[in-house]
């Protein structure tokens, strides 16, 4: 019934062909479809004579005699690696090599044919377990009925679908691209296969699904490969050029949703794979009748009727791959760091960026806006407080206020949750019947920062809301706004932007050597507005006289739509929306940066777009993923650079020395210039005296270049506190460390590397 159907599809396919060949009048044309047929023998004849004049003799090893992987050309030589295994997609470059008379046939028995028990079945064991390795050469290949390689393929099969079965997920693995990809954003590629069926360790740690596994088991299993090809179109998995390369399931790659992850990219060699196979099982073998057609081919056909030995080595899966094998796909543990109160000794922060862009938020919504050595909003270094920040006030019908976070107005929520992953920040709370979502996201494409703030009327009345942006601007480097913030504030002037809900900001040049820089503020509101947009840019309307952020005058009264020269400027948009009951406003409120101000209109002009914030966080978390796998950092590793960064912004009474030890040391900034160390920068300090610690200090370097990612740098000061004359040897053990990892010892600007002798410091 699998190979009916499957038949049905290729008729189609022949059709859609042919219909496209008709509307070109190619096909009626009987001198095209000559030149056709001489094209296509003359091809036979020459892939024919290319096939015969290859020799494989110069492959093979002649103290193994086995196949290298390759020839190494610059140093003439045979690769060190071997094709050792039955099975392995390089079976068919040793049964070719044997039937041309290049290869000895004693090679064929040189090949391993370890196997693993499957109930009362058996089959081969490879090196990694992947379809591709078993069944790539039953495309053109006989496996005579009991043989070795026919019983392999039917457990293999089996053992597929059982595996499939027991994570929850479509069958079909074998090597392919996944949803990981480099710094130029192409896909990763690598093989994957079944625990169990593999000598290779670690299978059971990724769960890549591909198509293509399932079209090569077709000529095994059709029926059942029918129904698994239907299950990934379900998923998604058809595109417009057939299947797609991969659907990866594996939980560390997995976005919060949970949703697998579409590897949407097509790979020629698997596609033609693809319909080789299923031109097998459909036409009865038709490409392998063509393979033994050959008289070459013929003359080695009986190397496979080889049966199924009856004393074989046994190979058994390692027990930890076992273990995870049969554990269903689920979310990896430590990939959201969640908080449930905005409340504790020291903020809790989490940074954002796309290298450029950086936003540092913490789980009372404070933190600050960064693009490169400027600093987009004022911000304190206030642990106490935390009063700093871009915030949204929320006011509803009655009067009540409050914030999208926990500041700055501090009222308390009747429920508050954060969540901080690596592509986004979000804050949750509920106040009486309305429950509101803070999502935060950095554009990867532009120097852009989104907050998108949903609402949800979970009463059963209209409720109109009143939302309010505030972020005092600064647009200049931080140590010269925090040296003087009213000299600095007097070189801004803000606009409105005619036809948005948007204003524009600039700092005028105080030289020719200072940096011209445009900022935008927009707003773009999916949902019921009611009334106008209302706006202000002079903090001190905003607040009032005498009054704290917390209690601002602006919050109870009309903005007052001042734009121009103001002394002390700030960011602020208004807009009022109407709520059905169980229904949800989004607000998305976007800062942008452009060096000039038809740049940032045009950032302002596609911002204002709702569908940019959805563009924005799916291309932040593909980034995400590309980032960390550049850096070779998991997702666990990353909440703890993330929690190290926060010790680095925000002074922890809770890693401060003792008191008696902090009087103790009396040393000044002036006191780390003779090691090389400005003191300009937050300091990662480590201790070591063992060999067995270096570890750390690999993961530091590592967090290091994490957080330098983030735009947050720090030096990284690492003190070899070994005594004796052994203190050398580690000394030059870390410094050859931080060589391979492609960072030199010395001052830098993002942050550099001090190695110190501990006994000889003073």
């Amino acid at each position: 019934k699998g190979a009916e159907e499957l038949a049905v599809l290729a008729e189609a396919l022949v059709a859609s062909v042919e219909g496209h060949l008709r509307d070109d009048r190619l096909l009626n044309e009987a001198s095209t479809r000559e030149r056709l047929a001489i094209r296509l023998t003359a091809l036979a004849d020459t892939t024919a004579s290319m096939a015969h004049a290859m020799d494989f003799s110069f492959l093979l090893d002649p103290d193994n005699k086995l196949l290298a992987i390759g020839f190494r050309m610059g140093d003439s030589a045979l690769d060190q690696s071997h094709f050792d295994l039955l099975a392995s997609e390089a079976r068919l470059a040793s049964f070719v090599g044997i039937a041309k008379g290049d290869l000895p046939p004693s090679h064929w028995f040189r090949l391993g044919r370890s196997m693993t028990p499957m109930g009362t079945d058996a089959a081969l064991i490879s090196w990694s377990g992947s379809m591709f390795e078993y069944l790539m050469p039953l495309l053109v290949m006989r496996s005579p009925p009991e043989s070795i390689l026919d019983a392999t393929y039917r457990a293999v099969v089996r053992r597929q679908i059982e595996y499939g079965n027991s994570r929850q997920v479509p069958w079909g693995i074998s090597e392919a691209a996944y949803s990981a990809r480099d710094v130029r954003l192409v896909y990763q590629y690598r093989a994957f296969g079944i625990p169990g069926l593999g000598f290779e360790r670690g299978l059971s740690e990724d769960l890549v699904v591909t198509p293509y596994a399932t079209m090569l088991a077709a000529m095994v299993e059709p029926r059942e490969s029918v129904a698994n090809l239907a299950r990934l179109d379900r998923l998604g998995a058809l595109g417009s050029y057939g299947y797609y390369e991969a659907v990866d399931f594996t939980a560390t790659r997995l976005p919060e949703s949970g949703e697998p992850v579409l590897v949407r990219a097509y790979m020629a060699h698997h596609q033609a794979m693809s319909l080789v196979a299923v031109a097998n099982v459909v036409l009865d073998g038709f490409a392998r009748s063509l393979f033994h057609a050959d008289a070459t081919v013929r003359s080695a056909e009986l190397l496979l009727h080889e049966k199924v030995p009856r004393d074989v080595e046994v190979a058994r899966p390692r027990a930890e791959e076992v273990a995870q094998a049969v554990r269903p796909a689920v979310e990896a543990a430590g990939v959201i760091r969640r908080i449930t109160s905005p409340h504790g000794p020291a903020p809790i922060a989490h940074l954002l960026s796309n290298g450029r862009f950086t936003t540092l938020l913490t789980a009372a919504g404070s933190g600050y806006s960064r693009r490169g050595g400027l600093a987009v909003n004022r911000w304190r270094e206030d642990p106490t407080l935390d009063n700093f920040g871009t915030y949204l006030f929320v006011k509803d019908g009655t009067g009540r206020v409050w914030s999208a976070g926990y500041q700055p107005t501090m009222a308390e929520p009747d429920a508050y949750q954060v969540a901080f992953t690596e592509d986004k920040a979000e804050i949750w709370r509920r106040d009486g019947n309305v429950a509101t979502a803070l999502t935060v996201v950095v554009s990867e494409e532009d120097d852009a920062e989104v907050r998108r703030l949903s609402l949800t009327n979970l009463g059963s009345t209209p409720r109109e809301v009143e939302v309010t942006s505030y972020s005092e601007l600064v647009l200049a480097p931080p140590r010269v706004e925090a040296a003087h913030p009213a000299f600095a504030n007097l070189f801004v002037q803000t606009e409105a932007v005619s036809g948005y809900d948007a204003l524009l900001a600039t700092r005028r040049p105080r030289s020719a050597e200072e940096e011209t820089v445009w900022a935008g503020h927009v707003l773009s509101v999916t949902g019921q507005v009611v009334g106008g947009l209302q706006f202000e840019t002079d903090r001190a309307r905003f607040l009032g006289r005498g009054n704290q952020i917390h209690r601002a005058a602006a919050i109870d009264r009309p903005l007052s739509n001042s734009v121009g020269r103001v002394l002390d400027p700030v960011f602020s948009l208004r807009r009022r929306v109407r709520i059905l009951p169980g229904a949800t406003a989004h607000l998305d409120f976007a800062t942008v940066i452009g060096t000039t101000r038809t740049e940032a209109l045009d950032l302002i002009d596609k911002f204002s777009d709702p569908a940019t914030f959805e563009r924005s966080l799916t291309l932040a978390w593909t980034q995400a993923q590309v980032r960390l796998h550049h850096l070779h950092v998991d997702p666990d590793q990353a909440h703890v650079f993330q929690q190290l960064a926060a010790g680095l912004v925000y002074a922890d009474p809770a890693l401060r020395n003792q008191q008696s030890q902090v009087t103790a040391v009396a040393i000044s900034q002036e006191n780390l210039w003779h090691h090389g160390i400005s003191g300009d920068l937050p300091i990662i300090l480590v201790r070591i005296d063992q060999p067995e610690e270096r570890g750390l200090v690999r993961d530091l370097l590592r967090a290091q270049q994490y957080l330098r990612s983030k735009g947050l740098a720090a030096d990284l000061v690492i003190i070899n506190e070994k005594p004796g004359s052994y203190a050398q040897d580690l000394q030059v053990a870390l410094e050859e460390m931080i060589r391979e990892s492609g960072r030199l010892i010395g001052r830098e600007a993002d942050g550099g590397i001090f190695v110190l002798n501990g006994p000889l410091l003073v």
